[in-house]
């Protein structure tokens, strides 16, 4: 589950990286903009009722949710309550989402896209319209961090006012053992480990719907590819290793890592010998990360299936992988040696 977390973690950022260098910050600000606000209206207020956080009040019910939520997802982050109008979060280095050297590829307006679709909004959803996040630095400005507070204001907020920027202020020392905590009994080893495999996999998801909503299925569907094979001809070994598999050698590996990746990420494949000599043939019943998604458009299916082109390409740049329709199995590939 951890090797599947860091997959399609590398697989988002990516992603966002493929956006900036391709299409430039503004629309990249955009695509991340919509990615955290479909997320936020769809995962925020039920996440509220899931942590227990539902009665607070709307500032300390929008921070410890950040707080723990993103623990879940093995994310490191600090929480300050001030007030029950006031309540710091803090993402300390190194940043989670813009992972390792990536940071250096994200503009500040590319950052702050994801506070304006999420933290911004968080007042709306819990319907106080006095509710505002201030951020006091950027990571990737220079700064020691992301961090900024929710404030509940004594007035009714504009919509541009809900997010603001505030530089010279500072969250004050995180203390642990003040920190809101999950209740352990009902957070056992394996729901974490789900839940942090699941935090990674929803991004993609929703990078998935909001690429090919915003720059259409052509353009959106190649740029996902393109930033799908990227990252897998990069992160195959490691993923690869971390699967229990040497990551290079005779197809037969390959074929065991398609079917590892899919046991991994919650889905069921299986091998077969192929129609020609030496090939084979990998039978997957559905996939779990488009699911959910009420019509999925054929471009995030080819988009995703460029992360196993990209990781064969790693294995052996001669062996061939063929996706192909079959009426009885949703995913089917033909997967042939070098020859």
């Amino acid at each position: 589950m951890d090797a599947v977390g860091d997959w399609y973690h590398a697989f988002f950022t990516g992603t966002v990286l493929t956006a900036v260098s391709r299409r430039g910050p503004r629309d990249a600000a955009e695509l991340v903009f919509r990615i955290f606000r479909r997320q936020q209206q769809e995962r925020f207020l039920p996440g509220l009722e899931k942590l227990g956080l539902r009665s607070l009040p709307p500032a300390v019910a929008a921070a410890r949710y950040h707080y723990l939520s993103n623990a879940i997802g093995g994310v490191g982050v600090e929480y300050h309550e001030e007030s029950d109008r006031k309540a710091w979060i803090r993402y300390p280095p190194p940043r989670w989402i813009w992972q390792g050297t990536a940071i250096c590829g994200i503009p500040g307006e590319v950052n702050a896209a994801m506070l304006r679709g999420w933290h911004a909004h968080n007042g709306v959803a819990l319907g106080c319209p006095r509710l505002g996040f201030i951020c006091t630095g950027q990571t990737v400005d220079g700064q020691p961090g992301l961090e900024g507070y929710y404030l509940e204001y004594d007035h009714d907020l504009e919509p541009e006012e809900r997010l603001r920027f505030s530089r010279g202020e500072t969250m004050p020392l995180h203390d642990p053992a003040r920190a809101p905590a999950l209740p352990a009994a009902g957070w056992p080893p394996e729901r974490l480990a789900k839940a942090k495999r699941g935090y990674a996999m929803e991004y993609v998801r929703t990078a998935l719907q909001e690429a090919v909503a915003l720059f259409g299925p052509v353009e959106g569907g190649h740029l996902l590819g393109l930033a799908a094979r990227l990252v897998a001809m990069q992160h195959y070994a490691a993923t690869a290793a971390a699967l229990g598999l040497p990551g290079r050698g005779e197809i037969q590996s390959f074929a065991a890592f398609m079917v590892a990746l899919a046991a991994a990420q919650g889905d069921r494949a299986e091998i077969v010998e192929g129609p020609e000599c030496g090939s084979l043939v990998i039978r997957q019943q559905g996939l779990n990360l488009l699911r959910g998604i009420p019509h999925p458009h054929p471009a995030m299916l080819e988009a995703w299936n460029e992360l196993l082109v990209g990781a064969l390409a790693a294995h052996d740049r001669f062996a061939r992988l063929h996706f192909l329709p079959d009426p009885e199995h949703k995913l089917t590939w033909h997967l042939l040696p070098a020859g």
